[in-house]
C-alpha cells in the first residue's frame, strides 16, 4: 500500500520554499529558492508573480526528488503565502503596480506602504466593518492598495481584471479556478466571513456600502468577480486539482488535491496550535498563541467567541480554525530589524567573512561575544548587558496594538564608539525591544478577556537561542517548540492533508500532525523580573517621548509655515 504524503508550499517575503511530509506531520525533506524583490521608491515594495510561480513548481520538484519517494504518491498539496496584492489583465497577464516599470512587477508586496495616505483615509470613514480589524485598517492590507492603485495608476485599473492575494493567485494557478479562502479575504479584504451565506458557492458576504464609502464600489458591480465570487474554507479541494499543466510543471499526478490557501503566519498557526507535550495531556488551542518570527513577526490567538480589541487585527471568523475566531497582533519589523541592526554596521563585512569561515552564522557569532561580555562583566545574565541601552523598535512602524505606521525606532544610550562589543550589544537590545513588544501584544490581549500563557514559537528567531531566551524572560511565559521546525510548511501541509481526504477537519489534522519539542522556560529570579520590568517601563516611555517630539516639531513647522 501507497504511503500517504503531502506537500506544503511557502512563500515568504524572500523564499519559496517547498516541504514533503508523511501524514504523521513529519518532514520527508525542503528546498528553498530566493525571489526577488524590488524597491523603486521609497516605501514601495513589488515582486513578480510569474517568477513566484516557477520557484513553487521548482521547489516541490527539487522536494519532492530529495524525499526519493514516487511523485504520484503526494496525495495532497497545500499553498501559503504572504498577504501580497496580485494584479492581473483579461488574459491572466501581469500588470506593473507601478507607473513606469515592467509589468513583470506586478505584486505589491505587504510591507509596501504606499497607501498610508489611503489607509488614513478609509480610516476616517469609521465604517462599521472596521471593527473587525482592531478599529484601525493598514496600508498592510488591500483595500488601502486597491485604492491607490485606482487614485495614482489609471491604465492598470483599466486593465486589471483580477485582483488576487497571493495566496489565492497560486491556488488559482494550480487549479485553474478562482476559489479564495476565507483568511485572506476576510483578514485582508474586510470580507465578512461571520454573515450567513449568500450563496452555496460561498460563505459570508462583502460589504457592499464599505467599498462604495471609500471609491471602490467598481469592484463589486454587475457580478464582477476581480476580487472574488467563491469564498471557501481553508483545506477544502479546490476544483479538480492539479491541472495538466501545473502537474507538468510540478512533476505531480494532475488531479492532486489542491487546499483553498492561507496567509504564511496563519499556516504557523496551524503547524503550531494544538500540539501536545510530556507535562499535559494537550495544551489546546486557546491558552495560548502562536508566534510566527521572520521579516516581521505575527501573534495569532484564538477564541470561542468574538474578542474587539483595538489596535489588533480582527475578530476574524474561521480565518485559521475553522469555527474559531481570531486575533492577529504583529510587528512590522522584526528580523529586518535585527538584520538592520547588524547589517548597518562597519562590522558586517568581517562579520559575514568569519561566519562562512567558521561555517557558521552571524548570529552565532554575536551570542558568543554576548556571553563572553557576560562573563567577563561577572554578571548572572546576558539580559542585564542592557542596562543603560534601550531600543523602541518601531523602525517600520507599529502593527500592534499602536496600530501606527508612521511611528519611527530609536536608540538610546549610544557612545562615540563602534567596536564589534558595541554592535553586539545592539544586537541583543534589539531583540529584547521586540520581545517588549510581543509582551505588549500579550498583556493587550489578556486584559481583554484572553488568558495567554504560552507561547508557541516557529521562524527564523526560533533558531536563536538568545532570541528564544529574552522571550521567555521578557513575556514570563513557557515558549514551547515545534517538534517538527518548519511548522509554516506543515501547516500548509495540514491543509493538503484536509483536501486529500486524510483527515475530515483542519483540526483533526493538526492535532495528528503537530507535535511538541523543546521547551524554554523563563527565568523567574527576583533581580531578572525586577530588570526587565523597569526596562520595560523604558519601552512605553520612549513612545511617549517620540510621540511628544513629533507634537513639539508639528507645532514649529506650522509657525514656520
Amino acid at each position: 500500500m501507497n504511503e500517504k504524503y503531502l506537500i506544503g508550499i511557502d512563500v515568504g517575503t524572500g523564499s519559496v520554499r517547498a516541504g514533503v511530509f508523511d501524514k504523521n506531520g513529519a518532514m520527508l525533506s525542503a528546498t528553498a529558492q530566493p525571489i526577488k524583490i524590488w524597491h523603486p521608491q521609497q516605501d514601495y515594495v513589488e515582486q513578480s508573480s510569474e517568477e513566484i510561480w516557477q520557484a513553487c513548481c521548482n521547489t516541490i520538484k527539487e522536494a519532492v526528488k530529495n524525499a526519493e519517494i514516487n511523485p504520484f504518491d503526494i496525495q495532497g498539496i497545500g499553498f501559503d503565502a504572504t498577504c501580497s496584492l496580485v494584479v492581473l489583465d483579461q488574459d491572466d497577464q501581469p500588470i506593473s503596480v507601478t507607473p513606469g516599470e515592467d509589468d513583470h512587477q506586478n505584486i505589491m508586496v505587504w510591507m509596501d506602504h504606499r497607501a498610508k495616505n489611503e489607509a488614513n483615509l478609509i480610516n476616517q470613514t469609521k465604517h462599521e466593518v472596521l471593527k473587525y480589524v482592531g478599529g484601525v485598517i493598514s496600508p498592510e492590507m488591500q483595500t488601502p492598495k486597491l485604492l491607490w492603485l485606482k487614485k495614482n495608476h489609471p491604465e492598470t485599473w483599466k486593465k486589471a481584471n483580477k485582483f488576487f492575494d497571493l495566496p489565492d493567485y497560486l491556488v488559482y494557478k494550480a487549479t485553474g479556478e478562482d476559489v479564495r479562502s476565507i483568511c485572506t479575504t476576510t483578514c485582508k479584504w474586510t470580507y465578512l466571513a461571520h454573515e450567513n451565506p449568500i450563496s452555496d458557492d460561498s460563505i459570508g458576504r462583502w460589504e457592499t456600502s464599505f467599498f462604495e464609502s471609500i471609491g471602490l464600489n467598481d469592484l463589486l458591480e454587475n457580478g464582477s468577480s476581480k476580487i472574488g465570487q467563491t469564498i471557501r474554507p481553508m483545506g477544502e479541494p479546490v476544483g479538480n486539482g492539479l491541472t495538466g499543466e501545473a502537474a507538468r510543471n510540478m512533476g505531480l499526478k494532475a488531479g492532486t488535491p489542491v487546499g483553498v490557501s492561507i496567509i504564511d503566519a496563519h499556516a504557523g498557526g496551524l503547524g503550531l496550535l494544538g500540539m501536545t507535550n510530556g507535562e499535559e495531556e494537550e495544551t489546546g488551542f486557546e491558552n495560548g498563541i502562536a508566534l510566527i518570527g521572520g521579516t516581521s513577526s505575527c501573534h495569532m490567538a484564538v477564541s470561542q467567541q468574538p474578542i474587539y480589541i483595538d489596535g489588533v487585527w480582527g475578530p476574524y471568523y474561521s480565518a485559521m480554525i475553522p469555527g474559531l475566531w481570531l486575533n492577529e497582533g504583529g510587528q512590522s519589523a522584526t528580523g529586518a530589524l535585527i538584520d538592520h541592526i547588524i547589517f548597518s554596521s562597519n562590522h558586517a563585512g568581517d562579520l559575514q567573512e568569519k561566519a562562512e569561515k567558521n561555517n557558521t552564522t552571524v548570529y552565532n557569532l554575536l551570542n558568543e561575544r554576548l556571553s563572553k561580555l557576560t562573563e567577563d562583566k561577572h554578571l548572572s545574565d546576558v539580559g542585564l548587558l542592557t542596562k543603560d541601552l534601550h531600543i523602541l523598535p518601531y523602525f517600520h512602524g507599529n502593527r500592534s496594538p499602536r496600530a501606527n505606521p508612521s511611528l519611527t525606532g530609536s536608540i538610546c544610550g549610544l557612545k562615540l564608539s563602534s567596536t564589534i562589543d558595541d554592535l553586539a550589544l545592539q544586537y541583543l537590545s534589539a531583540i529584547q525591544g521586540i520581545a517588549y513588544g510581543t509582551k505588549h501584544i500579550i498583556e493587550t490581549l489578556n486584559e481583554k478577556g484572553y488568558t495567554i500563557k504560552r507561547i508557541f514559537a516557529t521562524g527564523g528567531g526560533t533558531k536563536n537561542k538568545i532570541f528564544l531566551q529574552q522571550h521567555s524572560d521578557i513575556c514570563g511565559c513557557d515558549i514551547i517548540l515545534p517538534k517538527e521546525q518548519e511548522a509554516v510548511l506543515l501547516g500548509s501541509a495540514v491543509l493538503g492533508a484536509v483536501a486529500a481526504g486524510i483527515y475530515s477537519t483542519v483540526a483533526e489534522s493538526m492535532q495528528q500532525m503537530n507535535q511538541a519539542g523543546k521547551i524554554i522556560k523563563p527565568n523567574h529570579s527576583r533581580d531578572i523580573v525586577l530588570y526587565h520590568h523597569s526596562k520595560y517601563q523604558v519601552f512605553h516611555k520612549m513612545y511617549q517621548d517620540e510621540i511628544s517630539y513629533a507634537e513639539m516639531m508639528e507645532g514649529a513647522s506650522e509657525m514656520a509655515g
